[in-house]
């Protein structure tokens, strides 16, 4: 993954071409950037429920192989 300067997000994110693109005033960027940092967080916030879910019905498998005699050892990471 490509490392991502977070002193300067501005140059870290753009190319050569992009920097003839018009500059956006400073209410527009931080609209921009606060929209995307709400649709991110709107995002984990769905990708842990999805997490959450599936953690859920993996215990419920757990449980019945327990039940059905089958131990399952969990590695540890």
């Amino acid at each position: 993954m490509a490392e991502i300067n977070k002193d300067n997000l501005e140059k870290a994110l753009s190319s050569k071409e992009e920097s003839k693109l018009p500059q956006m005033s400073k209410e527009t960027e931080i609209g921009f950037h606060q929209g995307t940092l709400n649709t991110l967080v709107a995002e984990r916030n769905e990708l842990f429920k999805m997490m959450q879910n599936i953690e859920m019905i993996m215990q419920a498998h757990l449980k019945r192989l327990e039940e059905l005699g089958i131990k399952i050892q969990q590695k540890k990471e």
